[in-house]
């Protein structure tokens, strides 16, 4: 035999030998011992095969996420992930490919069955707005219907020195104090409702029942001996429905290649509750029960802009409310009120949320309304011969309302989400605090 072919032959039974070792079965002590120790192995590897297909189809579909992101399409995984939302949740950008996981721990049972320890961490998609209790995030998708249920507690305490007299300078005053201090308390439990009639235009209303607590106390300081003298407590209390207010949402961009979601809207409230001009009063105009509603019709056009950017979202709001007049004719103590016109009120707020895991979220922001004058045209009465005199006009002064907010946010279920808001009055003319609870439930309408 030629040198070249025994060393051909030599080659071949080298590369050989060790295939033919692997393919030998192991030595056991016996055919069952054996027979446990290979479905044993087979278990675990066929574990592991399944655990780097999982991360393969994930890689994939981040993959191709990316892809419809720089061609500016969207993929079907997005727009059904966006269609199962929790209500109020705001959709976050495609995050970048994570990091492989690291090898899924096997443990093998005394039966010889082989289970898979831990999980594999899961990824944020949604982070709730909490302070958006008005606008409610983005817009119900087609089909889809939100309930909510809310309670709110709302709190306002002042305290006013009032001086009616003659001031000369180095601070000497001449006449008479009236020291005013009032405190309010109302509860409020709502119903809201949320469907959405296409995937961009939504209908909402809502239904309060209120319950108000008012007790005022009028001290008029006019002998220094005695300060406490004609002291008058007046503590009113009702309880009836309130304004119900109603609206549509219009989402106008859906949010792609990094651009804010942009949702235009607007409200209505219509005055269903008990107003201030129809509650009972005593001889001297003051109210013997507490309103439950404003006593005017309201619109509202209003625009929000929600940015999501993983792990937040920045939002922020616009509106204006416009209050209609109203004719009331009617005598408050030695007043006869012929019509009056609420000011009108341009608001704003801006904010940030933020996710802390995939099912809580918190949010941070400000809130300012500027309430402006309300006009009253009214008439003297004359006590002794109930003539009228001439029709004079009155307005009130502005009022600046600033409020601080915080709201928390924790995902129950697919379908259920639990916010709680608090705010906090920033200008003398709020509410000192304000907290909110709301509960929603979304579910297939139709």
């Amino acid at each position: 035999m030629r040198p070249s072919a025994s060393f051909a032959l030599l080659s071949l039974g080298l590369i050989a030998a060790p295939s033919l070792a692997q393919q030998q079965v192991p030595a056991t002590t016996g055919v069952d011992g054996g027979n446990e120790d290979l479905r044993r192995t087979l278990a675990a590897e066929r574990q592991e095969l399944e655990r780097q297909q999982r991360a393969l189809d994930e890689q994939r579909a981040r993959i191709d996420r990316l892809e419809a992101r720089l061609s500016g399409r969207g993929d079907a995984a997005t727009q059904s992930a966006q269609t199962a939302l929790p209500p109020g949740g705001v959709p976050l950008p495609a995050s970048p490919p994570p990091v492989p996981p690291p090898a899924t721990a096997v443990a093998s049972t005394a039966g010889g069955e082989v289970q898979t320890v831990g999980e594999a961490p899961s990824d944020q998609r949604q982070v709730q707005v909490a302070v958006l209790a008005e606008q409610g995030g983005i817009i119900t998708k087609a089909r889809r219907a939100t309930m909510e249920v809310n309670f709110e507690y709302a709190r306002a305490d002042r305290n006013q020195v009032v001086f009616r007299g003659v001031q000369i300078p180095e601070a000497v005053l001449i006449g008479v104090f009236d020291i005013n201090e009032s405190r309010q308390d109302v509860l409020t439990v709502g119903a809201v409702g949320r469907l959405g009639l296409t995937s961009r235009l939504e209908i909402n209303g809502r239904l309060p029942f209120v319950y108000r607590s008012d007790k005022s106390v009028l001290a008029p300081v006019a002998n220094p001996g005695q300060p406490n003298a004609g002291q008058l407590d007046r503590p009113v209390s009702g309880a009836n429905i309130g304004d119900i207010d109603f609206g549509l949402r219009y989402q106008i961009t859906d949010g792609r290649n990094g651009a804010p979601y942009l949702i235009a809207g607007v409200q209505a409230v219509a005055p269903t509750g008990t107003d201030p001009f129809s509650v009972p009063r005593d001889p001297l105009g003051n109210a013997l029960k507490g309103a439950t509603g404003a006593g005017f019709w309201g619109v509202t056009p209003n625009l929000t802009a929600i940015l999501p950017t993983d792990p937040a979202v920045l939002f922020a709001t616009l509106g204006y409310t416009y209050n209609f007049a109203r004719t009331i004719n009617r005598q408050i103590g030695a007043a006869y009120i012929e019509r009056v016109a609420p000011g009108s009120q341009p608001s704003a707020s801006a904010g940030i949320a933020i996710a802390l895991n995939p099912r809580t979220s918190i949010s941070f922001g400000y809130a300012h309304t500027w309430a402006m004058g309300t006009r009253t045209r009214v008439r003297a009465l004359n006590q002794t011969t109930q003539e009228l005199g001439d029709a004079m006009t009155a307005v009130s002064r502005d009022l600046q309302i600033g409020r601080l907010l915080l709201g928390v946010s924790y995902r129950t279920s697919p379908s259920t989400t639990i916010n709680w808001n608090v705010e906090v009055g920033a200008t003398d003319d709020a509410a000192d605090v304000r907290t909110t609870l709301r509960i929603p439930f979304t579910f297939t309408a139709y």
